[in-house]
């Protein structure tokens, strides 16, 4: 079976001069000049002992007698397996890079699976590839399925979380026959050895057994597992219907009653089961949509503007604010937030003491520094709490964010708040920071930026919220009527700002040329930071990234516009669009050669890791501050 992508040609990055993180044209990470042949394995200029390590083609049996016959041999025979191999079924096995030795990191499988092998009936009666939504569904989909079935095995495939997302590790390439597709697994695979010799029987078994087993089962889309495929479909299509609906309705947020909205633990997001309250929609913010496998769907419609989210510590305020965070993504049946969604590209900012700065103009929220100093165009490589996420902000809506959620818990208070007594004891002229209170119904109604904020120890924000949610015992209530008789009661001096600064639009400069000496390394740790050679990245405080695969691809991309976009002529928002449109036309293989475990990233997450890389060069008409 023929490979129908990218073969030759203009590098898939269409829009810079090379292609990040491809293989064919450098060297490996031991600095090796490694280049495919035309037959796709590889040849070393450096002297190598003589196994037969060209690809092969043939059938899984022949690759299971294969095994068998390379049984206690030294473990760089295993490279002999390289190729590809026809299962009695209809899939094909490739095997793409096999691992120089026991410890290093698993071997590189795919499995090519027609779409209409017996068993995917399926996907042909209920049209399940005839969308991009689709296929994402399903994809995901199946990751879930193989991911269960290969534990306790050799074999691996990314771990999913409760999300639909966008994987790598399943995609779909267009088949021989016009309206046809093809189904690409992505997986690894631990060839066994003792010591450091091949334990060929054992290999057999996970090839023959493991593999043929756990790929069946996965491949066979009939009966419950059919039922709950098609669920999962449904799940992202009503999600996708519900994010339209708030785009139609200049809506921030919806959430479904009998959401359940509290989690299992504060280190695992599946839903509590026992306990949970579902939550119901005070009549006041109720609305209805109707969606296509949902039906018609009551719930909280979180409008434009301001909106203030209040309550008793412990009842819920976090949790509600959680889940308007994470309703920017489709969630699996069963997770409990499905029909909760929120405007795609909403940004958490919170402090971050210690990140880098460049070039953020921050006079919106600090006015000047000790000594006269302007902040027009702020750099610093440690940030305070307060200016971390001054930066955050602005930033958040330079890479288009339409809203904003923040948690006085994970917030800097004197950029929050600014009481009237700290303002009578520190004159206005002595004081650099305006508060968020001060500038946030400025920000809305100037710049269409919306604000979810929750806040336990301060009132001022009453004054210029638009609406107010209150949480009692994971109860929801409309508490905007009586907020206003509050603010009726206990006036004070309006501090509000009339107006909001156009945030100035950064030009990022493209990376220096990168030396060849050392590893060239692209990866991430989890969702906490991404390496870019000798480069670490603090990504810990972007709450956007949710799964460690989304980070991956936020290395890769980072990379991608480094090296190959940033120009010094085009916007960061520019750049941004240019990857986004890259990626809708050529998918997650565009950033890296066959990637196995990456996730779709949103933008504005891209954004926030180019804002957190510390050599970041910005071209900017105002001159730069550097904070002392």
């Amino acid at each position: 079976m023929t490979d129908s992508r990218h073969t030759g040609g203009e590098p898939p990055y269409r829009r810079g001069p090379a292609r990040a993180g491809g293989r064919s044209d450098r060297p490996d990470r031991m600095g090796r000049d490694h280049r495919s042949d035309h037959r796709g394995g590889y040849r070393s200029d450096r002297p190598r002992r003589d196994y037969d390590d060209q690809p092969r083609e043939g059938a899984l049996s022949d690759l299971i007698g294969h095994l068998h016959a390379l049984d206690n041999r030294s473990y760089a025979a295993y490279k002999a397996i390289t190729g590809h191999y026809t299962a009695p079924e209809g899939w094909v096995l490739h095997v793409d890079r096999v691992q120089p030795d026991p410890y290093a990191p698993p071997t590189h499988i795919r499995i090519e699976v027609p779409a209409d092998l017996s068993g995917l009936e399926v996907l042909a009666e209920h049209e399940l590839l005839s969308t991009r939504d689709r296929r994402i569904a399903v994809g995901d989909f199946l990751s879930r399925e193989l991911h269960q079935g290969f534990k306790g095995t050799n074999l691996s495939i990314a771990a999913p979380g409760q999300e639909i997302l966008e994987r790598s590790c399943v995609t779909f390439l267009p088949g021989a026959v016009p309206g046809a597709w093809v189904i690409e697994v992505r997986a690894r695979v631990s060839l066994p050895a003792r010591g450091r010799s091949i334990q060929g029987h054992e290999a057999s078994r996970i090839i023959g057994r493991d593999l043929t087993r756990e790929a069946g089962n996965a491949l066979d889309l009939t009966g419950r597992r059919a039922e709950r495929l098609l669920a999962h479909v449904a799940a992202l299509e009503d999600h996708r219907a519900l994010t339209e609906a708030l785009r139609a309705n200049d809506w921030v947020s919806f959430l479904a009653d009998g959401s359940l909205l509290p989690r299992r633990s504060g280190v695992s997001d599946e839903p509590m089961r026992s306990g949970a309250v579902p939550l119901t929609a005070p009549d006041t913010l109720a609305a209805s949509v109707s969606l296509p496998h949902a039906g018609t769907v009551r719930g909280t419609a979180i409008g434009p503007g301001v909106t203030l989210i209040v309550g008793g510590g412990y009842h819920g305020k976090s949790t509600l604010l959680t889940a308007i965070e994470r309703g920017v993504y489709p969630h699996v049946p069963g997770d409990g937030r499905e029909l909760v969604a929120t405007v795609p590209n909403a940004v958490k900012a919170r402090a971050a003491d210690g990140r880098a700065v460049t070039s953020v103009d921050l006079t919106p929220f600090i006015s000047h520094l000790p000594g006269g100093r302007d902040t027009a165009s702020f750099t610093t490589k440690n940030a305070s709490g307060s200016t971390s996420q001054a930066a955050s902000l602005m930033e958040a809506v330079e890479a288009g964010a339409s809203a904003l959620l923040l948690d006085e818990d994970t917030s800097a208070t004197n950029l929050l708040i600014r009481d009237s007594r700290m303002r009578a004891l520190v004159a206005d002229e002595h004081e650099p920071i305006t508060p968020l209170v001060d500038r946030v119904a400025a920000l809305a109604r100037d710049t269409g930026v919306s604000t979810v904020l929750v806040m336990g120890g301060s009132g001022d924000y009453l004054d210029v919220a638009d609406r107010v949610l209150l949480m009692d015992s994971y109860e929801l209530r409309d508490a905007t009527a009586r907020a206003a008789a509050v603010v009726a009661e206990l006036p004070r001096p309006t501090t509000a700002l009339s107006s909001f600064p156009t945030p100035t639009a950064r030009v990022p400069l493209p990376a220096p040329a990168r030396e060849r000496r050392g590893p060239v390394r692209t990866r991430a740790r989890g969702t906490d930071a991404l390496t870019l050679d000798r480069e670490d990245v603090d990504i810990s405080d972007v709450a956007g990234i949710v799964d460690p695969g989304q980070a991956e691809a936020v290395a890769y991309a980072l990379r991608a516009l480094l090296e190959q976009r940033f120009d010094g002529e085009s916007t960061l928002a520019e750049c941004l669009g240019d990857l986004e449109a890259l990626l809708d036309d050529e998918g997650l293989d565009a950033l890296d050669d066959r990637p196995a475990f990456l996730v779709r990233p949103r933008m504005v997450d891209v954004a926030a890791a180019v804002n957190r890389y510390r050599p970041l060069g910005v071209a900017v008409g105002a001159p730069t501050v550097t904070e002392a």
